[in-house]
């Protein structure tokens, strides 16, 4: 669903792909904000932002409760005490251009209805963890993090021990609350590193995860141990105001006595704004510590006071974000991986290099015809420079956290370097490896008989949405593999019987016991009785995910009723194969992939084998008796104005329905939106039940 431009979401795919970037932006605020521990970088992290942003404004109705641009970080963690912030600390919007620097001053002028000049501050984004200082009649009373906006986490203690925070204040407000960022330079966090490897204690991934860790100690004698800095740059609860200006304001904390960052330039216009976001971006690798982008602020704060706030972010400030870090390093080689499908995915193993903190020693290369410099239509890309072993390359993670390769440098190219060529046949097996006409990725036609394949097929058959057996997981899969106990997925339930006793039992192997043992046999034997979907799913049928196994075991309903309809649909013709194309989301690709599954020999066999060592469970549908659609067939056709295709069509299936793609003779109703065409025809030629889009919505509000 990520690869769907937002304009071409429905409005039920809207809805679902705003609740998944709900739960994965969730997920990554936690592990930013309370555990220091990210799990996507910066570009990942603002593109779902943006994205999920694109979909409310194209949406506006379906604006989660807890959609993430209404949220700010994260809960705080346990262990410290709660603060509550008296002003909200908010997040900042973001700017990824220079157009987008425009049309920021063009809604601030917009809102506040100013032709003139309007002046703004322009700042370094530092990239550490947020803390607020809150003062009383000069002395430093509470110190707290962000958290998630509204409370924060009491480290008062450990602030204490921060560069560049006075402990008091002569001549400041009864009530003062200076807020800024606590970071740790480069040269310090290199030296904390050395001490930590010296210790054999781990070392920090970066200087932001460093300082965040060191300021979050629950014991303040580490923290005190620790090089941390603060850079004020803003303030929250005012007792007295600081000055009529942001610039004014940044100078009065300085001469309180914090530091402040020299950087900070008062600007006129959107081209003064970048011309200093390129000075800043030109300086960032010796500026000695980490910053992410310029932060722009109106400086009159009359005017910050007009425009006011969004739901989580001030009108008056955007940060403009640098593009994602990139180095240029040697590529050392290119290896081929081989999947569980037997795609041939091209890895380059590179000197290893630092990019956006984090050291990259491999990228991919994704297909044959990336390496040649083409792209999916055989256009140029890189301008047609291919991609050799020897070559400097430029290394980016732009929006994703797996490194990819952007260019190559010609002029290092080694005057000895060749083509790359991609091989023919499988590395790990030597089966002929082809690509089908239309692809770009070329697949190993091995099968089971590839020792790479036979590994992520069983990883697959063993995950949570197939066979999810507790106790065997990616590690014991790969350790009976090698061991040779385990070569198909009836292996799998036959173990007990080859290791359960004897010499070789499996309770004898390192790691294994007597009830570690007899915990995985009880597991194996508990998933012996296994629902239809996810036994379709297990078996890794290219192109067949967990919703299309749930999709054909609803139509057939059974073990024995799917695998006749394969074994009728074999050619791709007659009745059985127009019935499964037919299937509502079952196309002609998904349908011969299926098929031909289950026609080769070898997968047939190891079908067969499994079978006999399980009990498949038929699909048993909804049946609602109160629903005029319960086990009707029903079919949608032409533009539904009201409602999308796909909540329609959901909508059908909870009352009991069954929803096709195709109207024939065992069709009961087909609702028929605006420009209905050939299948509005064949129904009226087959006597079938015809209603309109207003007459299905009163059919389906009956059972609401």
């Amino acid at each position: 669903m990520t690869d769907i431009p937002v304009g071409n979401l429905s409005e039920s795919t809207a809805r679902a792909e705003l609740a998944r970037l709900a739960k994965l932006l969730a997920r990554a605020e936690n592990a930013y904000h309370t555990k220091d521990a990210p799990i996507m970088d910066d570009a990942k992290y603002d593109s779902l932002m943006a994205r999920n942003s694109e979909i409310e404004a194209q949406f506006p109705h379906l604006q989660r409760k807890d959609s993430p641009s209404l949220t700010i970080g994260a809960p705080v963690a346990s262990g410290f005490s709660k603060v509550r912030h008296a002003v909200p600390m908010l997040s900042l919007g973001n700017a990824f251009s220079d157009e987008d620097v425009r049309e920021f001053d063009m809604r601030v002028r917009k809102f506040l209805k100013i032709d003139g000049v309007i002046e703004y501050t322009a700042e370094p984004k530092i990239d550490g963890l947020s803390l607020s200082l809150l003062y009383k009649n000069g002395v430093l009373a509470v110190a707290a993090t962000r958290g998630d906006g509204e409370t924060g986490e009491d480290v008062t203690a450990n602030a204490r021990f921060v560069e560049g925070i006075p402990h008091e204040i002569s001549g400041a407000p009864d009530v003062l609350e200076v807020r800024g960022e606590v970071y740790m330079r480069h040269e310090d966090f290199g030296a904390l590193n050395h001490r930590q490897m010296q210790a054999g204690e781990k070392p920090f991934s970066n200087p932001r995860n460093a300082a965040a860790g060191s300021l979050r100690q629950l014991d303040a004698s580490i923290t005190k141990a620790r090089p941390l800095a603060f850079f004020a740059y803003a303030w929250g609860a005012l007792s007295a105001p600081l000055a009529k200006t942001q610039f004014a304001a940044i100078e009065q904390l300085e001469r309180f006595g914090f530091a402040t960052n020299g950087l900070t330039k008062l600007c006129t216009s959107p081209e003064t704004l970048i011309s200093h976001y390129r000075k800043i971006e030109t300086r960032r690798a010796n500026l000695g510590y980490d910053i992410d982008g310029v932060v722009y602020k109106v400086n009159d704060l009359a005017l910050q006071a007009r425009l006011g706030m969004r739901a989580t972010t001030p009108r008056w400030a955007i940060a403009h974000k640098f593009p994602a870090e990139t180095a240029w390093t040697r590529l050392e080689s290119i290896d081929i991986q081989v999947g569980r499908t037997g795609a041939l995915s091209p890895v380059a193993r590179l000197l290893p290099v630092t990019v956006g903190g984090v050291v990259v020693s491999n990228a991919t290369l994704h297909n044959e015809d990336y390496i040649k410099g083409l792209d999916s239509n055989g256009n140029p890309i890189r301008k047609g420079r291919d991609i050799r072993e020897g070559d400097w390359v430029e290394v980016y993670r732009a929006g994703d956290v797996i490194p990819k390769i952007r260019d190559v440098d010609l002029s290092r190219r080694p005057k000895e370097s060749t083509a790359y060529i991609f091989p023919t046949r499988c590395p790990v097996c030597g089966a002929e490896a082809s690509r089908t006409e239309g692809e770009a990725t070329a697949r190993c036609n091995g099968g089971f008989n590839c020792d790479a394949q036979r590994i992520e097929k069983l990883k697959h058959f063993v995950s949570r949405g197939a066979f999810d057996i507790e106790g065997l997981g990616r590690k014991q899969i790969e350790a009976f593999v090698m061991a040779g106990w385990v070569r198909e997925p009836a292996d799998i339930f036959t173990l007990k019987r080859r290791y359960g006793q004897g010499e070789n039992a499996l309770a004898k192997r390192e790691g294994w016991a007597d009830k570690s043992a007899q915990n995985l046999f009880n597991a194996i034997d508990i998933r012996r009785h296994i629902p239809l979907n996810r036994l379709l799913f297990a078996l890794g049928i290219r192109h067949v995910g967990e919703r299309a196994a749930m999709t054909l075991a609803k139509a057939y309903q059974s073990w024995q009723g799917f695998l006749a309809t394969m074994d009728a649909a074999q050619g791709h013709e007659g009745k059985a194969w127009d019935e499964l194309n037919n299937i509502d989301g079952i196309g002609a690709v998904m349908a011969a992939s299926v098929v031909d599954y289950f026609h080769e020999e070898t997968t047939r066999n190891l079908v067969e084998g499994l079978v006999a060592e399980l009990t498949v469970e038929d699909v048993v549908l909804q049946q609602d008796d109160a629903s005029p659609l319960s086990g009707k067939t029903i079919v949608f056709t032409g533009t539904l104005s009201q409602i999308s295709r796909a909540e329609a069509k959901a909508r059908a299936e909870m009352m009991g329905a069954k929803v096709s793609g195709s109207v024939s003779a065992k069709t009961d109703i087909l609702v028929a939106g605006e420009k209905a065409g050939s299948k509005l025809k064949k129904a009226i030629s087959l006597g079938v039940k015809v209603v309109s889009e207003e007459e299905w919505l009163a059919l389906a509000d009956q059972t609401r």
